[in-house]
């Protein structure tokens, strides 16, 4: 992994939580271990978190229900959650966790092994994530016209793209740049042949 990772871990059991934050750190990761669910929530407030690794089953906030709520939190980052868990694979679990947003599924006992080859995968996301997000905010516009090309491949004027996509109306002015660059000129050269 070429960067560490921002990791939060949810675990109400002391043993998994030490092995799985002592596994983290020493691939080099920045590890926040945390004895709950609700903690780890507070914590998400107020920080950035790359990846989530919650137990599933803790007593005051279990891993699906924060996993809940860090998807309906309004950001522009995505968050890789990883549910550890020492219930089977049932279809209906498999189906509760992933309804929930779960990214990932780790068995406990954590094997070292494979927490790394899921971060692997986390980075990976991410990095695609980000790159998504700086193509979607980039605008194409004609480098002649100046048109803008829209969500439906369809051209049309700055003007009108921008009041449509920020619900504004725009009014038409002239830049004191311009004024003396265009508008001036164009008065003198006026003046100049005595209109």
């Amino acid at each position: 992994m070429s960067l560490p990772l921002h990791i939060v871990i949810a675990e109400d059991d002391v043993v998994t939580r030490r092995l799985v934050e002592k596994i983290l750190r020493d691939e080099g990761h920045d590890v926040v271990a945390l004895a709950s669910g609700q903690e780890a929530w507070d914590h998400l407030a107020h920080h950035p978190v790359q990846v989530i690794v919650s137990d599933w089953n803790m007593p005051d906030m279990d891993g699906l229900d924060l996993c809940r709520r860090v998807r309906a939190l309004p950001r522009e980052t995505y968050t890789y959650f990883i549910l550890i868990t020492s219930a089977s694979r049932t279809t209906p679990n498999i189906h509760a966790a992933v309804a929930a947003g779960v990214d990932d599924f780790l068995s406990k006992p954590v094997n070292p092994v494979e927490i790394w080859m899921r971060l692997h995968v986390a980075s990976r996301i991410l990095g695609f994530a980000g790159q998504v997000r700086q193509l979607e905010s980039l605008i194409p516009i004609c480098s002649y016209c100046k048109k803008v090309r829209d969500d439906a491949n369809l051209w049309q004027g700055v003007d009108h793209y921008l009041a449509q996509q920020t619900g504004r109306d725009l009014s038409h002015c002239i830049c004191p740049e311009c004024y003396r660059t265009i508008v001036q000129k164009e008065i003198d050269n006026l003046r100049g042949h005595g209109i």
